[in-house]
């Protein structure tokens, strides 16, 4: 990739469409708009053209095109948007064109790393526009937009400018230990260090929520033979998912359903039922199911309310486990079993165990208005400064403190993209007035 390169790239959906939306970005945006649209329109401004191919001046399109000189664009160039009429002739020549003028097809996310490289956002509020694209369900979008807008970055940013203070003081008590720096900076060097190491800590321990909303819960639905697990799965799919039959073992493999959980996207696996079995194929499904149990976020167990519990499903509950009593349409549920009581067949009791469903997904997503993390790339990052703010805080010498500090900034910086020696040097220089 080239910043001095003019790229281009369709930003509207592929396929037929009433309008697609072509944009461009770099030095010869502004050239490139004016010779197929005959000028450039007023900054910022929708303007009606007709555009032409410069080779020949046949006339491509008659469309909205939209100017935005650098540094107020998306990627902080100099950029243009062309909304065309969808047709794929249209879309043809105007690329076509593009080509002939010197810009070239852009790569994927070259223009928000452009944004990013011109200081346009950070690398948490890149991730997060592309969470958004992505976006299926409503959390999702909200937590999106809550990190393409900054708040993660704003986090960190804070969390840095503490680090970056600290580093200089303690930069400062080694290098200036005779122009009159307190005695006491180093000690509060380590006790600051020691501080926000704890707040990352909490801000680390926060159940892999933010990565969970992002990609979604797994719940596994676990019982007996025939205790009803794929009617269920069906009854809250809303579709026949799975094969139902009253023949014991019917389900060989995992079944995997995506549902929407007030929000949050939910991955509703339906397993083998727990058993001893000579069936070789069977068997390997009910090794599946209990490896499936230990990976969930989620356990549903299902028992059925006409038979008496089976150990096997028994030993899986525990405190955190959603137990249901499926069938309760032929009895009550077994005394002593403290189960939601449903019938997947005739619907009783479904409503109560899909509000259940979403108050523990949404429990487990943490859906607050509080930016959290979204990415194993932010724990990873977030633990290392923790390691190293816990090194400087035990530091037998200064220089080894100063070292550790260091470290732990550089992995905060790996969080943004932005870190610097020069802003070290600015607070230095800026709180202690040295060399005067």
């Amino acid at each position: 990739m080239s910043g001095a390169d003019t790229i281009f790239a369709l930003a509207s959906g592929a396929g037929r469409a009433a309008v697609s939306l072509l944009r461009l970005s770099g030095p010869g945006s502004g050239a490139i708009l004016a010779r197929l649209a005959a000028g450039l329109p007023k900054p910022r401004r929708a303007s009606l053209r007709r555009l032409r191919d410069p080779r020949d001046g046949e006339l491509l399109d008659e469309a909205l095109i939209l100017w935005f000189p650098a540094p107020h664009s998306y990627t902080g160039e100099d950029a243009a948007e062309l909304h065309l009429h969808g047709g794929r002739a249209v879309l043809d020549g105007v690329t076509a064109a593009l080509l002939v003028c010197g810009a070239r097809p852009a790569e994927p996310g070259e223009f928000t790393r452009r944004a990013f490289l011109n200081g346009r956002m950070d690398l948490t509020a890149a991730e997060g526009i592309a969470d958004l694209i992505e976006a299926e369900t409503a959390a999702q979008r909200r937590q999106a937009l809550r990190q393409a807008g900054g708040a993660l970055a704003a986090r960190y940013a804070g969390w840095a400018d503490r680090l970056l203070r600290m580093l200089a003081h303690q930069e400062a008590a080694i290098e200036f230990a005779e122009d009159g720096i307190p005695t006491t900076l180093e000690a509060e060097v380590r006790t600051a260090a020691a501080s926000l190491a704890g707040e990352i800590e909490v801000h680390l321990a926060d159940g892999r929520r933010g990565e969970r909303l992002r990609e979604g819960l797994w719940v596994a639905i676990l019982g007996a033979p025939n205790a009803g697990k794929s009617s269920l799965l069906n009854a809250l799919a809303g579709r026949e998912a799975a094969i139902v039959s009253a023949r014991a073992g019917t389900t060989r493999d995992v079944v995997e359903v995506r549902l929407d959980l007030g929000g949050v996207p939910v991955w509703l696996a339906d397993t083998a039922g727990l058993r001893d079995t000579p069936d070789e194929i069977e068997a390997e499904g009910v090794r599946r199911a209990r490896r499936r149990a230990e990976e969930a976020d989620l356990l549903l167990a299902v028992f059925a309310s006409d038979v008496p519990p089976d150990a096997a499903t028994l030993a899986l509950v525990t405190p955190e486990t959603l137990v249901v009593a499926n069938k309760c349409d032929l009895a009550p549920p077994p005394s002593g079993l403290p189960a939601l009581a449903v019938s997947a067949m005739t619907g009783q009791g479904m409503e109560a165990l899909r509000q259940r469903l979403e108050q523990l997904a949404a429990d487990r997503a943490g859906l607050t208005a509080e930016a959290g993390l979204t990415r194993p790339r932010h724990r990873a990052a977030l633990g290392e400064a923790v390691s190293w703010l816990r090194d400087a805080e035990a530091a037998p010498l200064p220089e080894l403190a100063s070292e550790a500090l260091r470290a732990a900034l550089r992995a905060l910086g790996r969080l943004t993209g932005r870190v610097g020696v020069e802003e070290v040097l600015d607070v230095v220089f800026g709180d202690f007035c040295i060399g005067k």
